[in-house]
């Protein structure tokens, strides 16, 4: 995923590296005018390390989509209703499952 800003700069995040999918944006007064407005509703894509990419509602497409669909249990209709009621604050709609947990040190003779 790779966003381009107006301003030269660039965001990038590998699809293997997502491991969580925020939704949020601007605080409006009236939910109508939210739902109306969907250019200030952000979808961030996160890594393990807490870097991202920010995709604008209004930038995302029908591949952005299929391509969410493919992050394990991915949940459209979840990510649909945090649009529709997005606000200032962000709402986790995705998180990737936890790693397995490692193996016990064994100890050999």
């Amino acid at each position: 995923m790779t966003r381009h800003y107006s301003d030269g700069s660039v965001e990038a995040l590998a699809w293997e590296d997502v491991v969580e999918v925020r939704v949020g944006g601007a605080d409006h007064g009236d939910a109508k005018d939210a739902q109306d407005d969907d250019a200030d509703v952000l979808i961030v894509l996160l890594d393990r390390e807490g870097e991202g990419c920010v995709v604008p509602r209004s930038a995302t497409d029908a591949t952005f989509l299929a391509r969410l669909r493919y992050l394990p249990d991915f949940d459209l209709d979840r990510l649909s209703s945090a649009v529709e009621t997005a606000h200032s604050g962000y709402v986790v709609v995705w998180r990737s499952p936890e790693p397995p947990s490692p193996l016990p040190d064994l100890e050999y003779d």
